[in-house]
């Protein structure tokens, strides 16, 4: 699993209201209570994600030098999002210590403390001052924390800015529209005649959730309302059901689109295959190596992505840290979660690579946005983006979303049914 916002993450990450919270019911799995928090101390383990920059195993090797009798170990879950949930899902209910601090795609956190698999962390563990609040917001269920945020972000697009510049086009577009137009500009050029246009996540996972909720929001419209009732069968929810349909079927998205997920996409963008690329900002960095493995290093820009009419909105996501309830040193734990959150070292994790963090300082330091100078779209595109729900049942919401987008764009169902079909199912969830 690449250390990303997903949502994300993996990665992950469904734009909902955050009233389907209430929708949700405890769960203790099976019945029994997970053991009594511990203030124990000693060698933790640490489940995250691959860190492909390894600024996590410098990071770590610090910790380590200050606690010889705390060392912490990573042990990298699988790439693909769903996968990593379900790993640390059956750890989790088979009551294994084999894990203590664990690394959450900000959406598990509610299922994950409703099932008392993680514990309550202190309110004072961290400054929850210096946190973006929407993204501290993610680690709370049912009015305590139970995840300090550490990554956070929302889509964004990635162009091709030497391209666009060719075509004689000045900005990155801003709607669906401009988009397609661009693209075809693009295309007449002789550099642009093997290129597709387009392309987010929409493997049968949990990216095409997310791809499909920002498309029904950059529409106009919601997934869930404020009060938990779905509203997916709305004129604008199938509006952006049709964007993706309409774009699979005119070849906006490449036919290859529906096998991709963020790895797959961001190998396409920095082949210099695509013009424009949906996906999180931890691409970034990868897409600006001077090593020879990015075709379009220098050649890129960043901006938010574009909507029906006019810029778009996208999913908020993130990963928080949080220390399991089957941990026998908790303390160290916990101790080793605000060391990993603390600004300190996510100003140094955040110089090394560009994964967006929870430190809202960072979005406005004057180094960082010379370094990353995709901070300012970024911090744009969070201002509309909308979180996904605090909700026990959110893996049955995503499954049902992923079930009928998939026969929608496919061409198995028309728009209307398929709206209709995930209404009815989404209901049933809700109730």
């Amino acid at each position: 699993m690449t250390i990303r916002p997903r949502w994300g993450g993996a990665a992950v990450a469904l734009a909902l209201s955050l009233g389907l919270a209430a929708c949700g019911s405890d769960d203790d799995s099976g019945g029994s209570k997970a053991p009594a928090a511990n203030d124990a101390r000693g060698p933790i383990t640490v489940a995250t994600g691959k860190d492909l920059t390894q600024t996590v195993q410098k990071l770590v090797a610090k910790w380590n030098g200050a606690h010889p009798k705390e060392k912490a170990r990573l042990v990298e879950l699988p790439e693909d999002g769903d996968q990593a949930r379900q790993q640390l899902v059956q750890n989790m209910q088979i009551k294994s210590d084999a894990y203590d601090v664990v690394r959450l795609d900000a959406v598990w956190t509610a299922e994950f403390a409703a099932r008392r698999w993680i514990v309550p962390l202190p309110q004072n563990l961290a400054d929850t001052r210096s946190f973006v609040q929407a993204a501290l917001q993610t680690g709370l269920y049912r009015g305590k924390l139970y995840a300090e945020p550490w990554l956070t972000g929302t889509g964004v697009l990635y162009y091709r800015e030497d391209l666009l510049a060719k075509a004689g086009i000045k900005e990155p577009p801003k709607t669906w529209a401009e988009m397609r137009d661009a693209c075809a500009k693009v295309k007449r050029l002789p550099e642009g005649r093997r290129t597709d246009c387009y392309a987010g996540q929409y493997s049968k996972y949990e990216g095409l959730t997310v791809n499909y909720s920002e498309a029904v929001q950059s529409a106009g419209g919601q997934v869930f309302d404020p009060a938990g009732k779905p509203q997916v069968n709305s004129p604008q929810a199938k509006a952006g059901l049709q964007f993706l349909v309409d774009a699979f079927k005119q070849g906006t998205i490449p036919a290859k689109g529906i096998t991709l997920k963020e790895e797959e996409s961001r190998r396409a963008f920095q082949e210099g295959t695509l013009v424009f690329h949906r996906n999180w900002a931890y691409v970034y960095a990868l897409a600006s190596a001077g090593d020879g493995s990015s075709k379009v290093n220098g050649k890129f820009g960043v901006a938010p992505i574009p909507g029906k009419d006019g810029p778009g909105s996208g999913t908020l996501g993130g990963n928080n840290l949080a220390v399991s309830s089957f941990s026998k040193h908790q303390a160290s734990a916990r101790d080793f979660v605000a060391y990993i959150v603390s600004p300190p070292v996510q100003n140094e994790y955040g110089r090394a690579q560009s994964f967006p963090l929870s430190l809202a300082a960072l979005y406005d330091d004057p180094e960082m946005i010379k370094k990353y100078p995709y901070l300012p779209a970024l911090k744009k595109g969070m201002d509309t983006a909308k979180p996904r729900p605090v909700v026990v049942r959110y893996n049955e919401v995503s499954a049902a979303v992923q079930e009928q987008v998939t026969a929608a764009v496919t061409g198995k169902k028309p728009v209307d049914q398929a709206a209709e079909d995930l209404q009815k199912t989404l209901a049933a969830l809700a109730d």
